[in-house]
């Protein structure tokens, strides 16, 4: 569908206007408020000069506000961005920088940090801050403050607008992803009326006949993202979840409970969940298993569904996971610059498997030449999804052409991920081709060394790198946190690893550390990991 993303939600909010859109702890938005809202804020930054094409950071948690800012940038044909709220000073600005930001939304705590550095980015016009004890800064209009002095601004015609979404970065800079918002409603639509089992809509009409056959007085389904709505992964399920006539739960704290995500399950009858990989799993297994043995396990009748997307989920978490509830655990691989490029359904009686999927349909593994690999054959290649015309990194050009290739007249994103394909068809994930240790000639995918060590009883984290050595070229180290009160070895890990994979594969160093060092959406700081590894004794 080649509408607006706002008109899209205008059609579905038209729909369901006293229906609740979103909830986070005691608070909500219904549809209606939710769009008025979105409007004055819509208003207020109109203006301060932001119109087609302004690029608009968002810099906050999870909530309510962060969906009524997106919806409101998007409601002035604007392009929307998300900011990382851990960045520092130097990374904001070149953040922002680099995405010409011209207005940024932030939450009250991020304040300093900003002051800090709208000197370096003469570009930006408005300032907006959410939330705080005290006064917004001379330098930004206050949010509740803003939409209260504010009319609706008024429903305008629009296009297929742009869309951008930045990368995480965790091997480098982030890269902004820039598409249309027709890529962004298949995406969306992929994580709501499709899991529904319903067909895409290809038009405004068609939209509102399938939310009128699923009941605009019920809720199509019941979302909690858990990962940062600035991750993809927390946003596109939220826009799913909406797009497709639901409500979107978001957890009370700012920081990861997995006893919290439990509990709001629970009480808000949640059905659907999105997380991102063992980091959320893991926790939320382990709060599930506690409860149980303590005579109070919680309510999971509801669930239906756990989407994780780009963070391998192992197989002894799902199998912990189905023990308390009858669901789906939908696995995908998927990345900011499209796809998804391959999927794994595992319900209860399933055998499951961890980095075994089917390929989503479009998706192929293909060698350097983008030639399909033969099943069977035990060549390794890379995942790629067909993509349109559009999309792009922002401002990188060289990037571009290295991830989005054109093969047999058609354009596919490759981001580098590596796979094969057994004989009956099963993609075989083997990881990043950017996290490949060349240890002495040979090659070592560090996912699957981190994926064994975190069947280690002892083990409770891993990220497993490669050091500069000299012998080697590359020394393989495993930086691990353990279990409260559980040892591990050097030796130990080297022999538990050598007793199921190749010598080669064995962590040479084994390095434990408190806690390891992850992004919010659960993806690991490689670069904090090498520096580690290189610097211990």
């Amino acid at each position: 569908m080649n509408e607006s993303f706002a008109t899209v939600l205008e059609t579905v909010g038209d729909l369901r206007r006293d229906r609740l859109a979103v909830s986070h702890g005691s608070r909500t938005r219904t549809w209606a408020e939710l769009d008025a809202r979105a409007a004055r804020l819509a208003a207020h930054l109109a203006g301060q000069g932001i119109g087609p094409e302004s690029r608009v950071a968002v810099a906050l948690y999870n909530g309510i506000e962060y969906v009524e800012s997106v919806y409101a940038i998007l409601k002035l044909r604007a392009v929307p961005l998300n900011v990382n709220y851990r960045y520092r000073r130097e990374e904001l600005v070149q953040l922002l920088d680099d995405a010409r930001a011209e207005a940024v939304v932030f939450d009250a705590s991020l304040a300093e940090r900003f002051g800090e550095a709208r000197g370096d980015l003469p570009g930006l016009r408005a300032l907006v801050q959410v939330g705080g004890p005290d006064a917004a800064p001379a330098w930004a209009a206050d949010y509740e403050q803003a939409l209260a002095a504010a009319e609706p601004a008024p429903r305008i015609e629009r296009g297929n607008d742009h869309w951008l979404m930045y990368t995480g970065g965790t091997t480098g800079r982030p890269k902004g992803v820039l598409s249309r918002h027709s890529g962004l409603f298949a995406t969306c639509s992929a994580n709501g009326l499709l899991l529904l089992g319903e067909p895409l809509p290809r038009t405004l009409a068609e939209l509102r006949s399938t939310l009128e056959r699923l009941g605009t007085d019920r809720d199509a389904m019941v979302c909690l993202p858990a990962p940062p709505l600035m991750h993809a992964t927390g946003m596109y399920t939220t826009l799913g979840a909406l797009l497709a006539g639901g409500r979107v739960v978001y957890l009370p704290s700012r920081s990861y409970d997995a006893d919290e995500l439990a509990a709001t399950v629970a009480r808000e009858r949640v059905d659907t969940v999105s997380i991102v990989g063992d980091v959320f799993a893991r926790p939320l297994a382990d709060a599930l298993d506690a409860a149980e043995a303590a005579g109070r396990p919680y309510d999971l009748s509801t669930m239906r569904r756990i989407i994780s997307v780009g963070v391998t989920w192992s197989a002894d978490v799902k199998q912990r996971l189905l023990h308390h509830a009858d669901l789906v655990c939908r696995d995908l691989v998927a990345s900011s610059e499209g796809g998804p490029y391959a999927v794994q359904e595992t319900r209860r009686g399933d055998p499951a498997e961890t980095a075994r999927f089917r390929l989503f349909p479009g998706a192929q593994v293909i060698d350097d030449a983008g030639r399909p690999v033969t099943p069977g054959s035990g060549e390794l290649g890379f995942l790629a999804a067909p993509v349109d015309a559009h999309i792009r990194y922002q401002g990188d050009d060289a990037a571009t052409a290295a991830t989005f290739r054109e093969f047999g007249g058609t354009r596919w994103v490759v981001p580098g991920d590596m796979a094969s394909l057994d004989a009956d068809g099963t993609v075989v994930f083997h990881g990043r081709g950017s996290r490949v240790i060349n240890t002495g000639g040979e090659k070592v995918h560090a996912e699957e060394v981190e994926q064994l060590l975190l069947t280690h009883p002892a083990v409770r984290d891993a990220i497993v790198v490669g050091a500069p050595d000299q012998r080697w070229g590359s020394r393989i180290v495993a930086v691990v946190s353990l279990r409260p009160g559980a040892t591990l070895t050097d030796e130990e890990a080297a022999a538990y690893v050598g007793a199921r994979l190749a010598d080669h594969k064995r962590p040479r160093e084994l390095v434990v550390v408190d806690e390891l060092r992850r992004s919010p959406s659960g993806k690991a700081d490689l670069s904090w990991a090498r520096d580690v590894a290189q610097h211990t004794p």
